[in-house]
């Protein structure tokens, strides 16, 4: 019982570890994993230093692409942002169209996108110059948007164009960014004069080199988000590796353990093994007997260490998501154990096992009765 709360505590060690690898991975990725259309799509801009600008004869021009599925621009400006009579807040305000959410992989930590119809996704920190709070009470709220649109002509002059009163359906908390309100374009009396950026998805992942190779070649700077998820996924799947290699070495010695357990029994039943002969047994059945019971203690070991890796787990998401939610944040899952990685806990777990137990039923297969009768 002993040896197999050593091997379960190794077990446990393992399941532990890499389950903190897999949860920080699938956190990670969650962050970044949005929408699948996200994944192929190319966000485009020109450098800054180049003077070029993105208009509308230019968007007509890429949505003919033959790898364009969908094209989704994106227009900046500053702007106000204002509440009821209240004074109005400088803020950057974002033109978009109802494909930007979906495209850009961008989710309100508060409510939802605006979609086809009409609406404001607006920052925590716009929301402070309103004396608004980031609370699911401020989805609804109605705000007017003003956007300073620069003369066409290049000249000083700026034209405000103000939408009529929108609904705020979500909310981006990020402290870190400057206050911006994302707006539907549709909602401004007049269209932009020009774009920053666009979003471009691609008819699928094979036509997505393809896609970025043409905005390449047109001058654009490309961004794709799959290429952050991989550079994500190796960052991960490193340090699930190492936190593995720290679990792996306890398994070790849980391993050590048990294999001086057999050894020690075998070394104690050597006149039963001489008797179990005497009475008819053969090598065979000493052999698989030794390693039945190896087999046995190293499934057990692996169950009961799957069982407290597990549950260990458990209690460490439940601390961590109540502490979380009582400063404000949500609650989240911090070890992930898949259903294969278990199951290739409990055929390691029994390997070992088998392993430990191989050279003691090879010994006992291989002692006379004569031989065991005489070290008895």
């Amino acid at each position: 019982m002993l040896t197999i709360l050593g091997t379960s505590v190794g077990i446990a060690t393992v399941v532990i570890l890499v389950s903190l690898g897999y949860g920080l991975q699938n956190i990670l990725l969650g962050k970044l994993i949005t929408t699948s259309e996200s994944l192929i799509t190319c966000n485009a801009t020109y450098p800054s230093d180049s003077n070029l600008v993105i208009d509308q004869a230019r968007i007509d021009q890429i949505s003919k692409l033959p790898e364009a599925k969908v094209v989704s621009p994106v227009a900046e400006f500053s702007g106000s942002v204002q509440i009821d009579d209240k004074a109005p807040g400088l803020i950057l305000v974002d033109g978009v169209d109802g494909n930007y959410f979906k495209l850009s992989g961008l989710v309100p930590d508060i409510g939802e996108g605006f979609g086809s119809g009409e609406g404001v996704v607006i920052s925590s920190q716009a929301l402070k110059l309103l004396a608004l709070s980031s609370t699911p009470a401020t989805i609804g709220q109605q705000v007017v948007i003003t956007a300073f649109y620069p003369d066409p002509k290049g000249g000083p002059v700026m034209q405000n164009v103000s939408t009529k009163k929108l609904p705020i359906t979500g909310v981006v908390v990020n402290d870190g960014e400057a206050p911006t309100a994302i707006v539907s374009a549709s909602s401004f009396p007049q269209a932009a004069p020009s774009y920053k950026q666009i979003y471009v998805e691609s008819q699928n992942d094979a036509t997505l080199p393809n896609l970025r190779s043409s905005l390449v070649s047109q001058g654009f700077l490309i961004s794709a988000h799959i290429d952050l998820v991989r550079q994500a996924q190796q960052v991960t799947n490193i340090i699930t590796l190492i936190l593995g290699i720290f679990g792996i070495a306890a398994l070790i010695v849980s391993a050590i353990g048990m294999f001086n357990t057999m050894i020690v029994g075998f070394l104690e039943r050597t006149y039963e093994v001489g008797v179990m002969k005497a009475l008819g047994a053969t090598d065979k059945d000493v052999r698989r007997l030794f390693l039945v019971e190896a087999l046995v203690m190293g499934l057990a070991g692996g169950v009961v260490g799957i069982i407290l890796g597990v549950g260990v787990g458990q209690v460490l998401d439940f601390i961590v998501s109540f502490i979380a939610q009582h400063y404000g944040g949500t609650a989240f899952q911090l070890f992930v154990s898949p259903a294969w990685f278990l199951g290739l806990v409990i055929g390691v777990s029994a390997i070992i096992g088998l392993a430990a137990g191989f050279i003691p039923a090879r010994r006992a297969s291989s002692l006379s009765p004569k031989a065991a009768f005489l070290q008895k």
